[in-house]
C-alpha cells in the first residue's frame, strides 16, 4: 500500500489517515522489510509542539506514519472529504491499534519502553497475550535521564526487536527518537505516550463512546486535573497564537 500524507486544514500539518486494518497492513510490510520506521500521532498537543519545536517538527516531517489521534485534528481533516469510511474510524490512539498487533505477521520480538516498573511489567504480560507467538521484553522509563537513555540504546541493540513501543510521554519520547534513531537497530519505533499504563490497566481508559464524541479530554481532566488542565484550557490559546503568527509570516 502507498502511504499518502494528507493536509489537515487550519492546523498546517500533514498526517497519514488510516483505519486499524490499514495500519496493520502497513506494519506487516514494515516488519517484513526489517528497516527502520517511525509511527507517531497528531493531537492538538503535538500540533503545538510541531509549530514551536524544530526537533519535534523534524521527527514528524520524516516519520513514515503520522496517525490522527486527537478529535479536533480528525474533524478538521474530515472536512477535506477524503475519508472512505466513517471519519471516526480514522481516529487511532495507541490503545486503538495495539490490541490488533496479533494480526501482524512475522512479529516475533517486541520491546516496551516506558512507565514505572509495575506498569511496564503488566503491559509486557498483556502484550504477550495479544501476540502469543512473540517474545515481549520491557524496560521501565521512570526517572528517564541521559544514563538510562544510553542504557536503553544498548538494551535495544542487544535485543534487536522488530517493534518498539516507546511510552515516555510527549515530547520526551519524540525527542529521544529524533536524537537517537540513527544509533538504534532497525525496527518499527512507535511513540505511544501513556498507552503503556493504559494497556497495563493502571490508567483507566475513557469509555469508547466518550472518545467517539471527542470528549476524552473531559475524562482525562476528571482523573488527572493538574496534569491535563493546562493542555485543555491553556495550550489551545498558545496554538492559536502560533497559527496566527505562521499565517502572518507566510503573507509577508
Amino acid at each position: 500500500m502507498i502511504l499518502t500524507r494528507q493536509h489537515v486544514p487550519v492546523l498546517g500539518v500533514d498526517a497519514t489517515p488510516m483505519t486499524v486494518p490499514e495500519l496493520t497492513t502497513a506494519l506487516n510490510r514494515f516488519v517484513a522489510e526489517g528497516s527502520t520506521r517511525t509511527v507517531v500521532g497528531h493531537n492538538l498537543h503535538s500540533v503545538t509542539l510541531f509549530h514551536s519545536d524544530p526537533e519535534f517538527r523534524a521527527l514528524y516531517e520524516n516519520s513514515d506514519i503520522v496517525l490522527l489521534d486527537g478529535a479536533p485534528v480528525l474533524w478538521l481533516w474530515g472536512r477535506t472529504g477524503e475519508a472512505d469510511a466513517p471519519v471516526m474510524d480514522y481516529r487511532l490512539g495507541s490503545t486503538d491499534w495495539i490490541p490488533a498487533l496479533g494480526g501482524v505477521e512475522g512479529l516475533e520480538r517486541i520491546a516496551v519502553i516506558g512507565a514505572g516498573a509495575e506498569a511496564n511489567a503488566k503491559a509486557v504480560a498483556r502484550l504477550s497475550g495479544i501476540v502469543p507467538h512473540a517474545k515481549v521484553a520491557g524496560l521501565p522509563g521512570e526517572g528517564w535521564n541521559e544514563e538510562l537513555e544510553g542504557g536503553a540504546v544498548e538494551w535495544l541493540t542487544q535485543l534487536r526487536p522488530q517493534l518498539v513501543l516507546l511510552g515516555l510521554g510527549m515530547p520526551l519520547q519524540e525527542l529521544v527518537l529524533q536524537r537517537r534513531l540513527a544509533a538504534l537497530p532497525p525496527a518499527v519505533y512507535c511513540a505511544v505516550g501513556g498507552a503503556i499504563e493504559q494497556i497495563a490497566g493502571i490508567q483507566k481508559l475513557a469509555p469508547r463512546w466518550l472518545g467517539r464524541l471527542g470528549l476524552e479530554w473531559a475524562w482525562r481532566l476528571l482523573l488527572h486535573p493538574r496534569r491535563v488542565a493546562y493542555r485543555v484550557f491553556g495550550e489551545p490559546w498558545v496554538l492559536l497564537g502560533l497559527l496566527i503568527r505562521r499565517r502572518l509570516t507566510s503573507r509577508r
